[in-house]
């Protein structure tokens, strides 16, 4: 496109061009260009300046606008897988290894559970409620059948936050070092767990352990509970996981046979099949609906480190990529 400038009796000549397309714009903003026309050779070098600095700064503009249109158009919607390759902006980092980057947000969930005093009171505040709910079950008269706690292992009755601080050392997670750290057979007992249980054996009242530890480590759980005085630990009253992960089946097992006072867990799906595999909000209004229950019959222990509701964010799809882990993470954080 050829440009000339046009003398004229003013101080300015207008930029015309001899393509009639941009009709006396300028090509990249839109914008007329109004030239200013001077004899003095030093005036026109200044003009040629200015001109010069405001497509400069014209280009920079669009450039910045370029980069933001297309930042916008890789950022990830929540509910997408995303690839290893793909920069998740959400992070506002670029991380070199996923799995260390997934691995050591487990950090403050592992420390509260190990160093936090508020974690010790919670726990003794759940067993403390058991006790007093046990103790008004027993006075039921309308109950024939003899009584029975059903009660988790890990996280409920066993502290197994060391396999998540060997997780984090090594940049991993579960299941890696599990079978390794439960044939130690090392967990410390979750506060108050020993001394409930053993009351509430004291009272007559049956222990059945349903945990979804499998079979082959069956019997190192069992050495672990009976090192740490646990009750009735019997092959009969561990029930380990088999062919299924819900323990809808084997919790219907214990009921034929008795009353089943209260069932303590840190898992939702401890005390009923209604919560299994259901998202977040769905969890959220069953567990509202159920109130009542909690602090009754549902005895919860607090668990940050793991859990069903870490599955609901992944809509319990395990096998996303850490990358597609960790934006959907960010992701569901609510800010202000």
């Amino acid at each position: 496109m050829a440009l000339q400038f046009l003398p004229q009796t003013g101080s300015h000549a207008i930029l015309e061009k001899r393509s009639t397309f941009f009709e006396g714009r300028d090509s990249l903003s839109g914008l007329l260009i109004l030239v200013p026309l001077h004899s003095n050779p030093n005036e026109m070098k200044k003009t040629s300046f200015y001109l010069v600095l405001f497509l400069i700064v014209q280009a920079l503009f669009f450039a910045g606008w370029f980069y933001l249109i297309r930042n916008k158009q890789m950022t990830p919607s929540p509910d997408k897988a995303l690839p290893d390759s793909v920069f998740v902006d959400t992070l506002s980092m670029i991380p070199d290894n996923y799995s260390q980057l997934l691995s050591n947000q487990q950090v403050i969930a592992t420390l509260f559970q190990q160093t936090a005093a508020e974690y010790n009171a919670l726990c003794y505040q759940a067993f403390a409620t058991a006790r007093v709910m046990l103790e008004s079950d027993l006075k039921d008269k309308n109950v024939n059948s003899p009584r029975a706690i059903i009660v988790d292992i890990d996280e409920t009755l066993l502290d197994n936050s060391p396999h998540s601080a060997k997780c984090i050392e090594e940049g991993t997670s579960y299941p890696d070092f599990w079978d390794e750290w439960c044939l130690k057979a090392a967990a410390k007992p979750v506060p108050g767990a020993v001394e409930f249980l053993n009351l509430a054996r004291r009272y007559g009242v049956s222990i059945f352990y349903i945990t979804n530890r499998k079979a082959h480590l069956k019997e190192a759980t069992m050495k672990n509970l009976i090192h740490l005085g646990f009750p009735q630990v019997e092959e009969k009253n561990v029930l380990c996981r088999t062919s299924e992960s819900s323990k809808e089946n084997r919790r219907l097992e214990v009921a034929k046979l008795h009353h089943i006072s209260m069932l303590i867990g840190d898992n939702l799906a401890d005390f009923s099949n209604i919560f299994e595999q259901k998202t977040i909000e769905n969890r959220a209004a069953i567990t509202d609906s159920l109130f009542r229950m909690f602090g009754n019959r549902y005895i919860v222990l607090p668990n940050a480190m793991y859990g069903d509701w870490e599955g609901a964010l992944y809509n319990y799809d395990f096998s996303l990529s850490d990358s597609a882990k960790l934006a959907v993470r960010y992701r569901l954080l609510k800010s202000f």
